[in-house]
């Protein structure tokens, strides 16, 4: 036998290499030449301090190389991991160019780390996440067009990080984060999510779950079954075949203004029920609410879930706009407050503004259970006070004017404090509680830790939502079945030079055993950060900047991404502390990329898992063209803009909206080519909008044309919307040895709609500057006199503003967009007078300049070309613009262009003085020929809610003989407007039109232009 098996051993020895019979090692530099390799793969992609080889294996003719987690930040595609392999190859020793070669990072190999929706095959072993849904949560009823290819029947949580909270050991409601560039985490990363996130996913279909307040209006009106505190808002039913009767369990009711330790709302009333019909007289149940202004709220319901609850309550909403209707699945979501939407409410109380809950219903025989009505977001209503522990306060040292020391102050019976801001500024923890979630979802502290109980909050919030679904079917909670989450932060650190921070993604894989409550691989978080990673840092690179930088996917346990029972992702976003990273962040144009890249990275995700095809919704349309037919018959024309960045964002379908007067748009018409006619009424502005369709949802609307047919029209105006402009503020690099630049501090940019995020000016740095005098416009100081307020941006509904005075004076009007009058679409001299908004519009740039081209001129060339013809051939003019002349003789960013001087002086007839005119914001009228001009105006000088504002206005001077001042700023008496009269005739005001504070002025102001065109 001893001889048998030397033998044996000898023969295999002969038949396999001798490099396998020894221990089998890779040379430490082949190793090192691996390491540098895999690590300058890693930098084209990622920002990443170290990728290496730590150890390697045989096995047969397979070769395993080992890399440390670093490796695994890098994003993998095939053809990336195709690369990988071939450069290893390359770098090892000749005996082992055949070997099967596999690279593994974080116990996986590299090609299992490619994200599901970016595999060219389809992997049958795939593991996905997918919900049971036989109905949603929410569902529009009578839509003119539905997401076939979107995000139908998904339910996504997301949150914008923190919120202001009470810090008990303070005594004090704060911020959580700190306050800088004029704005704050807790308030930062909501301009992202609300006016842009989330109206995104919703119009891709989905229904969309936040722990925050998202509604921005300042008034809240409760109505319930149980009373109501305003004593004027009603609940009333109406009696049918199934009467209403009393539920048995608890409900919601509006007990008392302020809710203290654990109390909450959704315990401490009743509801209401009755049993579903198809056929016979239905009963209804109204909440009729006293609205104390005309706005826009949103409208919230709840109701109570049941055994045998009906899965299509139909709810009717009136409002300004029409009558909307939803129909709500109770089967989940009941016992707290269900979003439906937003609507404009005309103040008061009536049958046109209401919600309306039917029991008619597909099926008959189930219950339909109604309870409170919200709308508005409000005031913060949660009391808190000083926990038992007591409460400390900073004393710094005698010796150390830097640090301070906590000391633990007497016991003292503290009040009970409400916030005293707007709800939405709030945290999760204090909307949970509002919103009857128990209190283990929104205090795991049981109250000694508001910050804590905050973030904690968002993600055991997912899971009670979850609850009882098809998503986390072994927990209590809500049976919505969620398919993701996504925690928004911005909180990353600072550089010391121009250097981008840049983007991280946070998931975590190994909670329960790395294995969702639905069986699903907690790896499918890996795939949904990657997707949105991916689209967020490509989109910016391509759009923006080429150097953003891309930090990584970091597999670490955070709360936000460890406790959720659903795919789920804490993006940081950049630093809001960084300033390279914050001349992008505060411009809508980037705030805007960024949401739509994360709505497209979702929307891969969720295909993916379903396996589905996806559609991206398109871009808004522009070129747009208002003009009168025939009488009364207007015909409205656009074009669709095409999606450099995904080729299937293409329309192929238009919904237009119109507004009769100062009412609210209507629910849309449906229109299956670029261009839409109609009829309007006699003396009454009508205003249209327009959205694009496809089968992945709607794009965002369109600006707004507005026109109007004048009783006894004296002519017709053709009204330009040249202001297009929406744009970080001015920034300076600051050096303490030089004031350069700081002047570009008198442009607050302008908001898209209105910003939301804005937390003030600090006031007392400028005492810290010595050169910088008391009217200089400091940063403001590190904790005092900030202020927190809704900011007005560009509404690009402007037209119905100038249109209303133009009508108001006798005159018809219709209106275009200045790319229309560039294109040629619209011909200038088919009018007798032109009304040029200019409003905010002057060049602006990107981020920190440099890297593309500036945009938002007043007057480029092919709009001079237009109003030089226009001028030439006998034609009247009027141009309001608050950088009119600024834009053309001394813009920072750009080198002035003589022949742009040339074009205001020698047609225009005026001349730039100076910018930043006036800082009272009022103009008067001063002695001319033009006799028409009288009366002082008021303008919109500081932030406000209600017009954006108009901090540097300019001061123009006449330029030519019979051109002469007609307004000047009260306080100083410099050029505010000038009048021309010739061959043609102009007027141009060195602050715009639409930012004069009263429609009587306004009124005023344009039957004196008008007037002066008509004056002989």
């Amino acid at each position: 036998m001893i001889k048998r098996s030397l033998l044996l051993l000898w023969i295999l020895s002969c038949c396999i290499p001798l490099h396998q019979l020894s221990a089998q090692e890779l040379p430490e530099e082949t190793l090192d030449r691996i390491s540098a390799f895999l690590l300058e793969t890693a930098r084209k992609d990622i920002a990443v301090h170290r990728v290496m080889i730590t150890g390697h294996s045989f096995n047969g003719q397979t070769l395993t190389l080992e890399a440390n987690r670093e490796c695994s930040y890098i994003p993998f595609r095939e053809n990336k991991v195709e690369e990988i392999y071939d450069g290893i190859r390359k770098l090892l020793p000749a005996e082992y160019a055949s070997y099967q070669l596999e690279l593994v990072t974080s116990g996986k190999k590299i090609e299992e780390l490619i994200p599901l929706a970016l595999r060219g095959r389809r992997d049958k072993n795939a593991q996905t996440f997918r919900n049971t849904v036989d109905k949603p949560l929410v569902t529009p009823v009578g839509r003119v067009h539905t997401p076939t290819h979107g995000l139908r029947n998904r339910h996504i949580a997301l949150w914008q990080s923190h919120g202001f909270y009470y810090e008990p050991k303070l005594t004090r409601w704060e911020w959580q984060r700190a306050r800088i560039f004029q704005t704050v985490e807790d308030l930062y990363t909501q301009s992202y999510v609300v006016p842009f996130l989330v109206p995104m996913l919703e119009n891709a279909g989905a229904n969309v779950l936040l722990p925050r307040e998202r509604d921005t209006q300042l008034h809240e009106i409760i109505i319930d079954n149980d009373g109501v505190q305003d004593g004027q808002s009603a609940y009333i039913e109406h009696p049918a075949d199934k009467s209403w009767s009393p539920g048995s369990l608890p409900g919601f009711a509006h007990l008392r203004p302020e809710y203290k330790d654990f109390e909450n709302p959704f315990r401490e009333g009743t509801y209401r029920q009755t049993e579903t019909i198809r056929k016979g007289k239905e009963g209804l149940a109204e909440w009729i609410p006293f609205i104390p202004e005309t706005g826009e709220y949103a409208v919230y319901v709840s109701y109570q879930t049941l055994p045998n609850s009906t899965d299509d309550a139909l709810y009717t909403i009136h409002h300004q706009g029409g009558v909307s209707r939803f129909k709500v699945n109770q089967q989940m979501g009941g016992g707290t407050w269900i979003y439906l939407g937003h609507f404009t409410f005309a103040a008061g109380k009536s049958n046109e503004g209401k919600v309306v809950l039917t029991n008619r219903s597909d099926k008959a025989g189930r219950i339909v259970t109604a309870d409170g009505v919200k709308i508005g977001g409000g005031y913060g209503n949660i009391a808190r006070r000083v926990s038992d522990e007591g409460a400390t306060e900073n004393v710094k040292s005698s010796e150390d004017t830097t640090q301070a020391t906590p000391r633990l102050l007497p016991p003292v019976d503290y009040p009970y404090e409400t916030s005293g801001y707007p709800r939405f500024t709030e945290g999760a923890r204090y909307w949970l509680q509002w919103a009857g979630m128990p209190d283990s979802v929104y205090s795991e502290s049981q109250g000694k830790n508001d910050y804590t109980d905050d973030y904690k909050s968002r993600g055991l919030w997912v899971n009670y939502l979850a609850g009882g679904s098809s998503a986390n079917p072994t927990e209590q909670g809500l049976h919505i079945p969620v398919d993701l989450s996504l925690a928004f932060h911005t909180d990353a650190g600072t550089t010391p030079n121009d250097s981008i921070i840049g983007t991280l993604g946070i998931f975590h894989t190994e909670p329960y055993d790395g294995i969702y409550a639905n069986g699903a691989s907690r790896d499918l978080a890996r795939d949904l950060t990657d997707l949105i990673q991916s689209a967020i840092v490509d989109d910016i690179r391509a759009l923006y900047d080429p150097a953003w930088s891309r930090r990584g996917m970091w597999d670490q346990s955070y709360f936000e991404a460890r406790v959720p029972r659903v795919p789920a992702m804490l993006l940081e976003l950049l630093s809001h502390q960084n300033f390279a990273d914050m001349r992008y962040g505060l411009d809508p144009r980037f705030r805007f990329t960024v949401s739509r890249s994360i709505y497209k990275g979702m929307l891969r995700f969720l295909s993916s898992q379903y396996n589905t095809e996806y559609v991206v919704q398109p871009l808004p349309v522009d070129h747009m063209n208002l003009t009168f037919v025939t009488g009364n018959e207007i015909e409205l024309t656009w074009q669709p803009v095409e999606d450099p960045l995904e080729p299937t964002a293409r329309a192929d379908a238009y919904i237009v909206y119109t507004r009769v007067g100062d009412g609210a748009f209507d629910q849309g018409t449906l229109v299956d080519k670029p261009s839409y006619r109609t009829s309007i009424p006699t003396g009454v502005v009508c205003s249209f909008k327009v959205t694009a369709m496809n089968q992945g949802g709607e794009s965002f609307p369109s600006e707004i044309l507005s026109a109007a047919r004048a009783i006894h029209e004296k002519g017709t105006v053709l009204v330009i919307n040249g202001f297009n402009r929406i744009s970080a503020p001015a920034d300076f690099d600051f050096q303490a040895d030089s004031t350069a630049g700081f002047l570009d501090l008198t442009d607050h940019g302008v908001p898209y709609l209105k910003d939301i995020s804005y937390i003030g000016r600090m006031k007392e740095f400028r005492r810290q500057i010595p050169w910088m005098d008391d009217d200089a416009s400091g940063f403001g100081d590190s904790y005092a006199n900030y202020e927190t307020k809704v900011i007005a941006g560009n509404t690009f509904d402007y037209p119905s503003v100038h249109g209303s005075a133009i009508l108001k004076a006798g005159y018809s009007f219709v209106s275009c967009s200045d790319e229309a009058v560039k294109q040629g679409t619209v011909v200038l001299e088919n009018y007798p007078v032109v009304d040029l908004i200019l409003g905010k519009e002057c060049q602006t740039k990107m981020g920190p300049g440099g890297l593309l081209p500036l945009t938002y001129k007043t007057f480029d060339k092919e709009m001079q070309k237009a109003i030089t013809a226009y001028c030439h051939n006998g034609g009247n003019i009027f141009v309001s613009g608050a950088y009119v002349g600024t834009d053309l003789w001394d813009n920072v960013l750009t080198e002035s262009d003589p022949e742009d001087q040339a074009f205001a002086t020698e047609v225009l007839k005026y001349k730039w003085r100076v910018n930043q005119a006036a800082v009272t914001g009022n103009v008067k009228s001063v002695a001319s020929p033009f006799r028409t001009f009288t009366g002082t105006y008021a303008y919109f000088h500081e932030l406000n809610p209600e017009s954006y504002v108009v901090e540097s206005p300019d001061a123009i001077e006449p330029a030519a003989e019979g051109a002469y001042t007609v307004l000047r700023y009260s306080e100083n008496n410099l050029s505010a407007g000038v009048a021309y009269q010739g061959d043609y005739k102009t007027c141009v005001l060195g602050f715009p039109f639409e930012s004069v504070k009263t429609p009587a002025d306004r009124e005023q102001l344009m039957k004196a232009i008008l007037s002066f065109f008509q004056y002989k």
